[in-house]
């Protein structure tokens, strides 16, 4: 109570009608409230709430803890809110980035004090509990039972039962009287219809869909792929990890246990940096304690928050839930609406169907977040993880059409989808991540090639990689029977345009009837967004799979009764999911290293986001910052354009589901023709948004960025950064401090993760250069490799390296050996000719056995023989060549075995062919000039010149072969040795 009585207080002092400009906001109750008049408040009502899952009326006693009525302040001063944010993120107004309090919010643009008091006796009067009014004067948080709800807003609260769990909700729209209708939007809720996690548990994708594919490999996500892929290394190296940041997890439900997300820090090599983890209970709303499943949701926030500013504080804001109203927004409200700044970044992992969430509910979200950028807070919303199928939520087929999160679709958030990657499909695992993991478990080479996230047989490259030209129609991918059996799902990352934000649906779930989306926000303007007038979802993308394509996320959930593991030894068996809700606390993370190198709070990131891309993109696109490019794709990239692949998921039915034939369609914006919902292409797309960011370049080209600063520290490095010792010896490495800005204090130096009778011993223990350290290994060591932690420490500064330590035991005595030579080690033969080659023995560690000679790989029509075949010290090898033998160089491998030994050596062969034979003395004719006329009565010569060949020196007797008729032939020497003359004459023939 005296916590409730605290924040009246506090609401009161909100309750001042002056603002900043001196202005009223104008009073909207006018009229005598008048019971027997009542306005519906339309769209409020649950699908749940039919006759088939009704159970009764619930008692009138029923408590209905902490309601939220929401206000709505007069059309023109809604329209000067927009634009006042407008101005708060451009650059030229007067207005940029000067941020309100929650109580220059309320001032500013609160509903007017005379219709709060009116609403709040109203309330009164049925004997209700105004707990306080907010102090942006649109929201009232207040408390009753069923009874006065009843008698107030003339509906029933009743339970149901929705496939065997228990569930109130009000089973008619409200009503309230029409002289308040101007102010009072609605009740946001009225029903126990949570908002649920947007993540789903790793699927075994070796056990089903693409054997043999991958190798059975699975290439899990940790903290050092994140940073590799989306190119934050140079962040974190530069000093930006998130320092000086606070990111906000709305949450409504605790952590199992901190340890969790201390083991996931140290495992995954990010202790090192000053991040932090706190849980508050904002406004002293009531602890939630565990909720089962939501549990599993705010330890991969947290951990995967961390993952991307492992420098920035992470505070886990959680409420109870009451039971009408989501703990997650009480924790919202409570933070924008305290005494002090709130946190610049907030990160929301929680989806519900715009549909079915409801007006109010819908406009309730908006208006936090109105509000939580108006006090420069950067909001993340997870996109949800049901394609362009919100409404379909668990279900193995779509039925209700395209719907989006109804939490992410406001103008005011950063709606975050997500992305797989496409190395499974390409075939390319390889050339994107390391056979072995690094001392943090980490193995991306890379940035790697995104597709959307999509785990239905409705995905085009799922039908594709299966062998089927199509995934629809009868003989399609999610008609035949893998389709069917394994990938009937609506499980994809979610995006669509907002097509029910106000209004209500005519048909339960199905964006009919009077529904609106929010409008297009004016700067939702980039190469491949439609012009639609609606908000289109989602903004940005990351990595969100859970195992289909091999790919997922690790998690330290050690909570075993809700599906956790135990989070020790390799992270491999840890657990595993996927989710949007992995990419918006990411990108929250990411936001934090924005913020700190910018040295401010910037509000809704959407207005840069999309003016970056516009800037990349242009009006074409830009292929070099095409996803598909992978390794190759542009290092000035600060967006990665997702071309490949959709999001679509099957269906059944006729609400945006395209079966030409068979019983499975697939989600698409016509039923008459495949136009699947929703494919990517150039530029932005309903799939992945603007695509994926590379952090680096994000956090480098934000407008008023600043470099890092540059304070004195240092670094540690090592070498060798591997040693091997045997029990009872030691090893040594050298450590060395390189000074950074002016860095000139000395280092004390410390090593952790020794194992058993290994001590460490630097000289010195404090330097300012370099160090030496020795590792001594006692005759009891602990055998196997271990990586030791050195950490430097000065005043505040700390920096660690890593050393690879071997302990062996007691070195072996040496075993006899060999080995071999061969010498000349290249031998040319030609063909019908051998050649030699002397192999030599050479012994070692006593080794005195003889050995056994073999060659392998001659080319066809070459045979070796050794002389001798076994021999101790040195045999003769001959290389003989048949006359057909293959022309050509190649490696002969020589083998010499004794007993277990093996031991080789390797000869290049090059046989060449027969020399050709001797030439034979032979001779050439020519006639110069080649051609003649000749007329009747008159001659004409040519020049007949005798060439020789080979040493020919004889005389050529000359002839002319058939003659034309009436043609005398004769040669001025016959016969000849080096030219003639010869004259052709003609004759009249009678």
């Amino acid at each position: 109570m005296a916590v409730i009585l605290a924040l009246a207080c506090t609401s009161q002092v909100a309750h001042t009608e002056s603002t900043q400009s001196g202005r009223r906001a104008r009073v909207l109750i006018t009229q005598n409230i008048d019971e027997a008049k009542l306005v519906m408040l339309r769209g409020n009502v649950r699908p749940e709430a039919s006759a088939v899952n009704d159970r009764g009326a619930v008692p009138e006693n029923f408590a209905m803890e902490h309601m939220l009525l929401q206000l709505q302040r007069p059309p023109e001063l809604e329209k000067e809110l927009q634009q006042f944010i407008d101005d708060l993120h451009d650059p030229q107004s007067p207005n940029f980035h000067k941020w309100l309090t929650a109580q220059q919010f309320g001032e500013r643009f609160g509903v007017a004090q005379q219709d709060v008091d009116n609403v709040t006796r109203w309330l009164e009067s049925f004997g209700f509990k105004v707990n306080f009014v907010y102090p942006s004067l649109t929201l009232m948080d207040f408390s009753g039972n069923a009874s006065q709800v009843r008698a107030a807003f003339h509906t029933e609260i009743h339970y149901l039962d929705v496939q065997g769990a228990r569930h109130i909700a009000n089973v008619s729209e409200p009503q309230i009287p029409a002289a308040l209708a101007p102010a009072v939007l609605g009740i946001v809720s009225l029903h126990d219809f949570k908002p649920r996690g947007a993540h789903k548990m790793r699927v075994p994708s070796a056990a089903f869909t693409f054997p043999g594919k991958s190798g059975g490999t699975e290439y899990a996500m940790v903290p050092g792929d994140l940073a590799t892929i989306y190119n934050l290394n140079p962040l974190f190296n530069s000093g930006v990890s998130g320092q000086g940041q606070t990111i906000a997890l709305i949450e409504n439900t605790n952590l199992f246990s901190t340890s969790d997300w201390n083991t996931f820090r140290s495992t995954f090599g990010l202790s090192s940096f000053s991040g932090s983890l706190s849980t508050v209970h904002p406004g002293n709303c009531a602890n939630p304690g565990l909720v089962g499943g939501n549990e599993g949701e705010a330890i991969l926030d947290a951990e995967w928050a961390t993952a991307a500013a492992p420098g920035a504080a992470i505070l886990m804001a959680t409420c109870a839930d009451t039971s009408s109203t989501f703990g997650g927004l009480i924790a919202m409200q409570n933070l924008i609406n305290a005494n002090s700044q709130p946190p610049a970044i907030m990160s929301v992992s929680y989806a519900a169907c715009e549909v079915e969430n409801g007006s109010s509910a819908n406009a309730a979200f908006n208006s936090a977040y109105q509000q939580a950028v108006s006090e420069g807070v950067s909001v993340f919303v997870a996109s949800g993880d049901d394609g362009a199928a919100m409404c379909d939520h668990g279900a193995s087929a779509a039925t209700h059409g395209i719907t989006v999160n109804g939490l992410a679709s406001s103008p005011y958030d950063v709606a975050v989808g997500g992305t797989d990657f496409g190395d499974t499909f390409a075939g390319t695992n390889s050339t994107y991540w390391n056979s072995s993991d690094s001392s943090t478990f980490a193995s991306a080479r890379s940035y790697i090639p995104e597709i959307p996230w999509n785990d239905s047989c409705a995905s085009s490259l799922i039908a594709k990689f299966e062998g089927y030209s199509t995934s629809y129609g009868s003989g399609g991918f999610c008609n035949s029977p893998l389709g069917q059996q394994h990938f009937q799902t609506v499980v994809s990352a979610g995006g669509g345009p907002s097509k029910c934000a106000s209004g209500f649906p005519s048909t339960n779930g199905v964006v009919s009837g009077s529904c609106q989306g929010w409008a297009k926000p004016s700067w939702q303007s980039v190469f491949g967004n439609p012009n639609d007038g609606v908000r289109d979802l989602p903004d940005v993308s990351l990595f969100a799979a859970n195992g289909v394509w091999s790919h997922y996320y690790v998690v330290c959930f050690s909570d075993l009764g809700n599906g956790g593991t135990i989070c020790s030894g390799n992270p491999s068996g840890w657990s595993g999911a996927g989710g949007t809700s992995f990419a918006a606390p990411i990108l929250a993370g990411i936001q934090a290293l924005v913020n700190q190198n910018a040295g401010a709070r910037q509000g809704n990131p959407n207005p840069v986001y999309y003016k970056l891309a516009a800037g990349e993109y242009g009006s074409s696109g830009n292929n070099s910052c095409n996803s598909s490019n992978g390794n190759t794709v542009g290092s000035s990239c600060i967006f990665y354009d997702v071309t490949q692949g959709d999001m679509d998921v099957n269906c059944t039915g006729s609400n945006n589901c395209y079966t030409p034939s068979g019983f499975a369609g697939v989600v698409s914006t016509s039923n008459s023709s495949f136009q699947p919902a929703f494919s990517t292409h150039s530029g932005w797309d309903f799939a992945t948004g603007i695509g994926t960011i590379n952090a680096a370049n994000l956090v480098k080209n934000w407008p008023g960025s600043n470099p890092p600063p540059s304070q004195p520290d240092f670094s540690l490095s090592v070498s060798p950064s591997s040693v091997t010792v045997t029990r009872g010896s030691s090893g040594k490495s050298t450590i060395t401090i390189t000074a950074a800005n002016g860095f000139s204090s000395s280092v004390s130096l410390s090593a952790s993760g020794l194992p058993s009778g290994v001590t460490a011993s630097f000289s010195p223990s404090t330097a300012t250069s370099s160090s030496t350290l020795t590792l001594a290994a006692s005759s009891t060591a602990a055998l196997g490799t271990v990586t030791v932690t050195v950490t430097g420490t000065s005043g505040s500064l700390a920096h660690t390296t890593n050393i690879s330590l071997t302990v062996n035991g007691t070195a072996p005595p040496p075993q006899p050996n060999f080995t071999l030579s061969a010498s000349p080690s290249s031998v040319t033969v030609t063909r019908g000719s051998s050649g030699n080659s002397t192999i030599t023995i050479t012994p070692a560690n006593g080794f005195n056995s003889s050995v056994s000679l073999s060659a392998s790989g001659l080319p066809s029509g070459v045979t070796a023989s050794f002389s001798p075949s076994t021999a101790t010290s040195s045999s003769a090898l001959t290389l003989a060549a048949s006359s057909t033998a293959t022309v050509g160089t190649g490696n002969i491998t020589i083998t010499g075995t004794s007993g277990s030994l093996t031991r080789t050596t390797t000869i290049s062969l090059t046989v060449n062919a027969l020399a050709p034979p001797p030439s034979q003395p032979d001779f050439l004719l020519s006639a110069s000039p080649s051609g003649l006329t000749v007329r009747q009565g008159t001659t004409a010569t040519t020049t007949i010149k005798i060439t020789p060949e080979g040493g020919f020196n004889s005389s050529v007797f000359l002839f002319v072969l058939n003659p034309p008729p009436g043609v005398f032939a004769m040669f001025s020497a016959n016969p000849a040795t080096g030219t003639s003359t010869l004259t052709f004459m003609t004759f009249s023939i009678t």
